[in-house]
């Protein structure tokens, strides 16, 4: 980096790029893990960028090589825009080659999520789970194509994201993310925390959460409603928690329902146990349909995250302050899941496979919604249930299906017994037909 903007960024002089291409000596190691160590120490957004950094080249002459390939490209006349997408593309690289990428959600879904809660400017976006910071970035784009004031660009860049992540090294990719996206600077840091959410005692609310928890049991703390509990080993007091549970993503939408402000507006990534999984799972949903309004569902299909076999879906719900019991009149759901098909490398699913899903959804005007679904149409995948209907299943279960599986044998339409015999014997037929034909053949060739 130039001596001038080393002075603009406010870096420690140790970092001027040049020094470094220019050294052909001995000590370019050194002088590599000097820097890293001066921007560990120099606070504000670099020491938390580069907390704990460490140099994993230990060899001079590769370094030296790497650094030359970095000094072609005109880093200073790059967008910033470029640059962002340059490191989020790396991001996923690494998701995808690591194993990591059963925590990163498809940008096709942050894009549909983001566009059908409509963030605005000046509205404040948190993400209790915040990875790299993938729904931030979902809501930067949406945002910087509305004509914004200098006011909103400001508020944007410094106060919009409250995001919180337990692991330092991926708290450490995020800030560095939304850095190279334009968001905070090098004095202010964006309100990112290295820590577990769930401990936070949350008293500034925010208008809109955007997460997708991790998924899994809980392997800290639990978080508890009891307070003599609460005193024991491995548990922390929650008192605005509805149920103790050690599902770790029932935990997290919990606290998510506490993170909003009366009127706020939520869209949460969740497995399918949260939808159907009995005890403190029901608690949770009924408590989550009488006091808010979970107003639609999304059934993600099977194989686009990098974890194989996870079944999740989208959550959609408002806080609406005291309005009457229960919150929630009808749960819209819209099963993009059955007899679909996706993978994270072929058929990848893309922001144009869920536009109808958006589309159906009415961002902006959800009175106006058509169910696709009727009885002369038995595959519309967007159907309604009233309240009443959900309340009355067993366990309230919202697993809520009802598209004809094409893998699954339907055992109420199964063939006359006598008429799958005969079908088995004339395929036996003509299969004992096709080897003495070959026989033949072979023996005549002989």
């Amino acid at each position: 980096m130039a001596n001038e903007n080393l002075s603009k960024y406010k870096l420690p002089d140790i970092c001027d790029w040049q020094s470094l291409i220019q050294n052909n000596g001995g000590n370019l190691l050194d002088q590599y893990e000097n820097i890293l160590k001066t921007l560990s120490n120099s606070g504000g957004m670099l020491s938390k960028i580069f907390a704990n950094s460490s140099n994993k080249i230990h060899d001079s002459s590769k370094l030296k090589k790497l650094i030359g390939l970095i000094n072609e490209q005109n880093w200073t006349l790059t967008g910033t825009d470029i640059k962002g997408e340059i490191y989020e593309s790396l991001l996923q690289k690494n998701a995808e080659s690591s194993g990591a990428g059963q925590y990163f959600t498809p940008r096709a879904i942050i894009q549909a999520m983001v566009n059908c809660l409509q963030p605005k400017a000046l509205e404040t976006i948190a993400d209790p789970s915040c990875g790299t910071g993938g729904f931030f970035l979902g809501v930067l784009d949406y945002l910087e194509k509305q004509s914004l004031s200098k006011r909103e660009v400001e508020f944007l860049k410094f106060n919009t994201f409250h995001g919180w992540e337990i692991e330092k090294s991926t708290a450490r990719l995020c800030l560095m993310n939304l850095y190279l996206h334009g968001i905070g600077d090098l004095d202010k840091t964006p309100d990112i925390h290295v820590t577990d959410s769930l401990k936070v005692d949350f008293k500034e609310k925010v208008k809109i959460v955007l997460a997708n928890p991790p998924f899994g049991k809980s392997s800290s703390d639990i978080p508890t409603i009891d307070e003599r509990q609460a005193h024991k080993e491995g548990f922390f007091l929650r008192r605005d928690f509805w149920v103790t549970t050690s599902n770790k993503q029932l935990a997290f939408l919990q606290h998510i329902v506490t993170m909003l402000q009366e009127d706020g507006r939520a869209a949460v990534v969740l497995p399918d146990n949260v939808l159907f999984e009995g005890g403190a799972g029901e608690t949770v949903r009924r408590r989550l349909l009488a006091e808010l309004n979970l107003h639609t569902i999304l059934r993600l299909p099977t194989g686009i995250f990098y974890a194989q076999g996870v079944k999740a879906n989208v959550l959609f719900f408002d806080k609406q302050g005291d309005s009457v019991e229960p919150a929630t009149k009808h749960v819209w759901v819209y099963d993009y899941r059955t007899n679909i098909r996706h993978t994270p490398k072929k058929n990848i699913l893309t922001y144009d496979s869920l536009g109808d899903f958006v589309s159906s959804y009415k961002p902006g005007d959800r009175e106006s919604r058509n169910e696709s679904w009727s009885k002369s149409n038995l595959d519309g995948r967007w159907k309604k249930f009233s309240y009443d209907e959900i309340i009355a299943r067993d366990k309230v279960n919202l697993d809520l299906f009802w598209i004809k599986d094409d893998n699954i044998i339907d055992l109420d339409n199964l063939p006359d017994p006598e008429d799958l015999i005969s079908e088995i014997i004339e395929n036996l037929e003509i299969a004992l037909s096709n080897f003495k034909s070959i026989k033949e053949s072979i023996s005549y060739d002989g």
